[in-house]
């Protein structure tokens, strides 16, 4: 067995990386092909959700297959070579398994113990059935993943652990709330109609929405989606389907829009979504620029300015002596003398509010008529440490202030919105316009690194364990199997030329004695042959024990080309025998 893995998911890379790494189906369908006539690869899957990216191939060589494979996913992903391989990540043989097995039942999921990856399992595997790029080995390995995925699921309560990546969505959106509470009486709208955006329609029918508009670039996908909620006896939801082009006033229509396609690029802006909440409310979000970044409102800036106003500076020395500080001081006193606290309410700024905020820092006020008064070189200078000081800590600071600054609140949101898409349907710039909770798969990311584990997770890792071991020993002692079967086929021909050469040298010998011979010869042959074979399927399962079918065939001097027509004729019953 060669089975090797190379790929990148939410715990190897970060979500702008998997975000630029994702493959469209024909992407997949592309990738496969290559993969295989790949000179290291005979079989290849992909599997591909919304946080991972992952290659699996049979290969003959680990060093030049792991080379191959990420040659391949660089290029059909776009992301080049050098760019990803920090996130990259290579399973190989049992490694291999124990991962697909951890996939399956959810361990490695960004929600524990999740069951729709078991759905995503199943379509790779028929993505590959269908190109003909699965043999034996991936066959046997996504087809066992399955069953050891449904075996954790039932008889475990990893379904306590997590939930579907939708409903955890859910609860972000509802702040912690009940979700059923949270969404009663609210009209939802789903852009997309495959599985994942199907499944978050049926969650929000449960969950108690009033009403569910379905849009999708295939009409006829929206319509089958809207009349199954509408037949659905388990909720009472009116649901309507609506083309693409009918996003923006279904938009301002919606308390809930959950977005699930495999478009490439954005099917929400940050200007459709502010015009959509304007729509809601009547009143202005923010100014949101061509670039997709929003400006903070002018109103909100001088809110802020005045509450800070007139306020002394502080020293760094100063700031250097504050306990807890999550800047380490000492290493960017002197010009600078930040601390993170504020970065909040500095992310996203302009330039020229970035420079007001500069000189707030050092003057202890951003009035206007103060600011005017500086010289260029001195507002320089406090943009270059401001600058400087971002570079060490990695993000945009704000100085410590004796008293915390008043902050205006942001109000309710008008309009909740759900990005489980990848790459994402919604512009990130949505975060930062006020009215508005965006939750994407950045932000579950972030939420779900805190979320607590179930006991029932060590059992599931035993369980795994268990099948590892299992699916190793089987692999390793059907890897003997052929060779059996040849050096059987090889002793059954020598029986039969025997009895030829007898039947040519005692002609007068009757039937009845032909066979008394011939089952006693059959008897020696077998008796000669049964321990020596039972032991060395035992020793072949064990780990290591892939040489002792290469022994086989050197002891007994068996024909290559033998053994390789039996797997071939194993290889074909399998694809005969193999569910649609």
């Amino acid at each position: 067995m060669s089975l090797l893995v190379v790929g990148l998911s939410h715990r190897s890379a970060p979500v702008s990386v998997l975000e630029r790494a994702a493959l469209s189906t024909d992407a997949q369908v592309k990738l496969l092909q290559d993969t295989v006539a790949a000179e290291p690869a005979t079989e290849a899957a992909v599997l591909a959700t919304c946080n991972r990216i992952e290659l699996y191939a049979d290969v003959d060589k680990f060093h030049a297959g792991v080379a191959e494979l990420s040659t391949l996913l660089a290029q059909h992903s776009g992301v080049g070579l050098e760019e990803l391989t920090p996130y990259l990540y290579v399973h190989y043989e049992d490694r291999a398994v124990h991962h697909q097995f951890s996939v399956a039942c959810g361990l490695d999921s960004m929600v524990v113990g999740e069951g729709q990856i078991l759905g995503q399992i199943k379509d790779s595997l028929a993505r590959a059935q269908e190109l003909h790029t699965a043999g034996k080995l991936l066959n046997d390995l996504f087809q066992q993943s399955l069953r050891v995925g449904k075996r954790a699921h039932s008889e475990t309560g990893i379904d306590r652990a997590g939930q579907s990546l939708v409903t955890f969505g859910l609860e972000q959106l509802a702040a912690g709330g009940d979700v059923q509470e949270w969404a009663a009486g609210r009209r939802a709208l789903v852009i997309g109609a495959g599985s994942m955006s199907s499944l978050a329609a049926a969650t929000l029918a449960r969950a108690g929405v009033t009403e569910v508009v379905v849009a999708n670039r295939t009409f006829e996908r929206a319509e089958r989606l809207a009349r199954i909620l509408t037949e659905s006896a388990d909720t009472a939801v009116t649901a309507r389907a609506v083309r693409m082009n009918a996003v923006p006033d279904e938009l301002t229509r919606a308390d809930v829009v959950v977005s699930c396609t495999g478009a490439t690029g954005l099917v929400l802006t940050a200007e459709a979504v502010a015009q959509a909440v304007e729509g809601r409310t009547g009143q202005s979000v923010a100014d949101v620029t061509d670039s997709g970044r929003t400006a903070a409102p002018a109103a909100g800036r001088d809110a802020v300015q005045g509450a800070v106003k007139d306020r002394a500076p502080q020293s760094a020395a100063t700031a250097g002596t504050e306990e807890n500080c999550p800047l380490d001081l000492a290493a960017v006193q002197g010009a600078s003398g930040f601390s993170v606290l504020g970065e909040a309410a500095v992310a996203g700024m302009d330039a020229a509010t970035l420079e007001q905020h500069a000189a707030w820092v050092d003057n202890g006020t951003v009035d206007r008529r103060e600011t005017a008064r500086r010289s260029p070189e001195a507002d320089s200078e406090l943009i270059a440490a401001l600058a400087a000081t971002a570079a060490t800590v990695g993000r945009i600071p704000e100085r410590r202030k004796p008293e915390p600054v008043a902050v205006i609140p942001r109000p309710a949101p008008a309009l909740f919105l759900l990005d489980l898409a990848m790459p994402r349907d919604i512009d990130a710039a949505v975060h930062r316009l006020p009215g508005v909770r965006l939750v994407d798969i950045e932000s579950l990311a972030e939420a779900s690194a805190d979320a607590p584990m179930a006991a029932d997770v060590d059992q599931v890792r035993r369980i795994v364990s268990d099948e590892v071991a299992a699916f190793g020993a089987a692999q390793r002692a059907a890897h003997i199997t052929p060779t059996v079967v040849a050096l059987r086929t090889m002793a059954a021909d020598v029986v039969a030329s025997e009895i030829a050469r007898l039947d040519g040298r005692l002609p007068d010998l009757d039937e009845r004695q032909r066979g008394e011979i011939r089952q006693a010869v059959h008897r020696v042959v077998d008796k000669l042959l049964h321990a020596p074979t039972v032991r060395v399927k035992q020793l072949a399962a064990e780990p290591g024990g892939a040489g002792y079918a290469d022994a086989l065939r050197t002891l007994f001097d068996l024909d290559p080309e033998t053994v390789a027509a039996v797997f071939r004729a194993e290889d074909s019953t399998d694809e005969k025998d193999r569910p649609a």
